[in-house]
């Protein structure tokens, strides 16, 4: 079966101190909304929640009660989820999360990254997604969700976020990948995704395979850009495989560089569509 339903948890949101004390955060209501789905809690969902709650994974029909009828699924597979990391930016939350008995989903442990959008009412409006199964094996040793998860640099936010993009640009999109020295340490760099080594060389061997497989991925166009601190995600579209893909890339800065990675990389389905909205619609509007 395909994945037909996504969302993440929070259960261990405020034990761990990921939702803020903070009265002005949106945090709060995404972990309750995320933790009424998990728990098929669907009288809290109703709450917090828009009527015409806007879905962007593909399986997924849109409109909250669609999304409610769904959520026997999850219950009867025995699904759980764990938050690793969670992410403020303006109206948006977004999240780092680990699946378990995830069959619903395409494997029995999945790793995504899901964005809600909070309206001006404080209720939850929109959801995209990514996931990718999980791996036993890395040619790092690093697993695709461990390492740091604290939040530092709050007043360098907007500086991190243009780094990202200029990486993105010169060196994904190709204008300029010489400048590669310019955004990733050289000194440390930390990478999640299961087939690429740590460091810079780790990054060039992976290139140079996949160019002489004829099978280099190539990024087209950034979605979004949300950050917090020392972290920024990017959301873009692109080409792999002869297919297009949605790249979601998580970095972590440090003093203007970026020093960690971890990602999510997805097909894009044409197929069984439950909604027309688009794995990427919804953000080029804001």
């Amino acid at each position: 079966m395909k994945k037909t339903l996504t969302a993440a948890a929070a259960a261990t949101l405020l034990a761990t101190g990921a939702l803020a004390d903070d009265a002005t955060s949106i945090k709060p209501i995404v972990g309750a909304f995320l933790g009424a789905v998990l728990a098929g809690d669907v009288e809290t969902m109703r709450e917090l929640a828009n009527a015409d709650y806007i879905q962007h994974n593909p399986f997924i029909p849109t409109g909250l009660e669609p999304f409610i009828e769904m959520l026997p699924v999850l219950q009867e597979a025995g699904t759980t989820a764990e938050n690793i990391r969670m992410f403020e930016d303006g109206n948006y939350v977004f999240m780092h999360n680990i699946w378990r008995n995830a069959a619903p989903f395409g494997a029995d442990e999945m790793v995504s990254f899901d964005i809600i959008r909070v309206d001006e009412h404080g209720k939850v409006a929109e959801h995209w997604d990514a996931m990718t199964p999980l791996v036993a094996e890395t040619v790092s040793g690093r697993t695709q969700t461990d390492g740091p998860t604290e939040v530092t640099d709050l007043d360098r936010t907007e500086a991190n976020k243009a780094l990202a993009v200029a990486l993105i640009e010169d060196v994904l999109m190709g204008r300029d990948p010489a400048r590669i020295t310019d955004y990733i340490s050289a000194e440390s760099y930390a990478q999640h995704n299961p087939m690429i080594a740590d460091g810079l060389d780790g990054i060039i061997e992976a290139v140079e395979t996949l160019t002489a497989q004829g099978n280099m991925f190539v990024y087209t166009e950034i979605h979004a850009v949300l950050g917090e601190g020392n972290f920024v995600l990017t959301v873009s579209e692109g080409e792999w495989s002869g297919q297009t893909h949605a790249f979601y890339d998580l970095f972590r800065m440090d003093d203007g560089m970026i020093v960690e990675h971890w990602d999510v990389i997805q097909p894009v389905p044409t197929e069984g569509l439950a909604n027309n909205n688009g794995m990427f619609g919804g953000f080029d509007a804001e």
